[in-house]
């Protein structure tokens, strides 16, 4: 059976040295019973999953955890049926889309014209392999999209020595999308009762503010700042998941609608390579796997780069420590964003590696999962499990009291060390 350890680690920084790793381990006890223990066998894995940086308010906090816990669920049913790191974090993120209460699918952001235009893509650690779709209309779970491009692109070759696509955007991804057997749905449906209000209210707010513009008084100033407040960090909410399977390969997705009130045809860091996410396999140059995923602002993050900068940065010694300067140094005060105050995004990451220490068998496995989250907004809500877990845990991390969003950041996170132990016959 696998016996999952957990040593949990939280601070929240305002550009202040990180606390260091916790040197113990604390035992977390799976909530099931014996028969369920072995109908699991040798299940192995483990997720990490976000329901995007931004601000999550007290009164929705159910709902956001509730998404999150199924969310895991749904990768760790995938995990326990033996599927590999990358479809198990598809499940994930088709959990997510279909959430009313997330951005990315079912209830997405409106743009200016009214219209749900969705980005997603996926990453395959093992073959390092990218699929994405950007400014999509009429596909409810554009991270199959995503996928598929992904899987057809192992095939090889399409007729005539052509190089299959990596990256779709528009009437093309529908299409697509359409003729590899992804049913489409009207973008009307897609929309709900909150994401409407939403639009007329933004709506509504962006001629008021056009108005205010022409004046250019101190008066019309503050309207404006506080406009952009409204509409700033509270509709970052992109989704995002993390997985390491029984193998130790690792896979890492993201989708979201976007900005609200965007212009038509915009992508976000969603669909870009190595801004919304990456996996990477240990290999001889990496001592350790990675896999991220990231939320805020998608022009933000798309200069920055910031998944692939977060992987590269987990190959040093001290997870933590490295994350911390990341965030710092790559993201809040990096030269590319320099002429930005206010600097907004989110990511999950996790790190993995074979136990170097002696097991009491050969036949004994180990895999360290070092996982953390970090984000500059608001709020960040995340949800973690693994296969052996009675049932998800979630989180809604905050920054701390007078903490300036946008120029601080918070860290947390915790280690999972996942055993496997044979199968005995009596």
């Amino acid at each position: 059976m696998w016996r999952v350890m957990e040593t949990p680690l939280n601070c929240a920084e305002e550009q202040q040295p990180p606390p260091a790793l916790p040197a113990s381990w604390s035992t977390v006890t799976p909530q099931e019973s014996p028969a369920d223990r072995n109908d699991k066998g040798n299940a192995v894995g483990f997720v990490l999953v976000h329901a995007g940086a931004g601000y999550h308010s007290e009164s929705k906090a159910k709902e956001y955890k509730h998404v999150c816990k199924r969310a895991c669920q749904r990768a760790v049913d995938r995990l326990k049926a033996g599927a590999l790191a990358v479809d198990a974090v598809t499940a994930a993120l088709v959990e997510l889309e279909d959430s009313p209460f997330t951005n990315a699918g079912m209830g997405s952001n409106l743009n200016l014209s009214g219209e749900i235009e969705c980005d997603a893509s996926i990453m395959d650690g093992k073959s390092l392999r990218y699929g994405a779709v950007g400014a999509v209309s009429g596909i409810n779970n554009p991270v199959l999209v995503a996928n598929r491009l992904l899987s057809e692109a192992q095939k090889g070759k399409l007729s005539a020595g052509r190089i299959p696509p990596c990256f779709l955007v528009g009437r093309g991804a529908h299409d697509w999308a359409v003729n590899h057997g992804i049913p489409p749905c009207p973008s009307e449906k897609m929309a709900t009762k909150f994401s409407l209000s939403a639009y007329k209210r933004n709506k509504h707010k962006m001629e008021l503010a056009e108005k205010v513009d022409t004046g250019f008084n101190h008066h019309s100033k503050k309207r404006r700042q506080a406009s952009e407040t409204e509409n700033g960090s509270g509709l970052l909410d992109t989704v995002g998941a993390i997985v390491v399977d029984r193998e130790g390969n690792v896979a890492a997705a993201v989708s979201s609608g976007g900005l609200a009130m965007k212009h038509p045809g915009r992508v976000g860091q969603a669909a870009h390579h190595g801004c919304g996410c990456w996996a990477e396999n240990t290999s001889t140059l990496n001592p350790y796997s990675t896999a991220v995923s990231t939320s805020g602002c998608g022009e933000h993050l798309i200069r920055t780069m910031l998944a692939r900068e977060c992987s590269s940065a987990m190959q040093c010694e001290d997870a933590h420590q490295a994350l911390l300067e990341a965030m710092q140094n790559k993201f809040i005060s990096s030269p590319f964003l320099a002429s930005e105050d206010c600097v907004l995004g989110g990511v999950i990451v996790l790190r993995c590696c074979r136990c170097s220490d002696a097991q009491p068998s050969p036949d004994i496995q180990a895999i360290l999962v070092e996982f953390l989250w970090s984000h500059t907004t608001e709020s960040m809500c995340v949800g973690y499990m693994s296969a052996q877990d009675g049932k998800a845990k979630t989180h809604i991390s905050r920054l701390p009291p007078g903490a300036v969003a946008g120029q601080s950041l918070a860290i947390e996170g915790g280690v999972c060390r996942l055993v496997n132990t044979p199968t005995t016959v009596d």
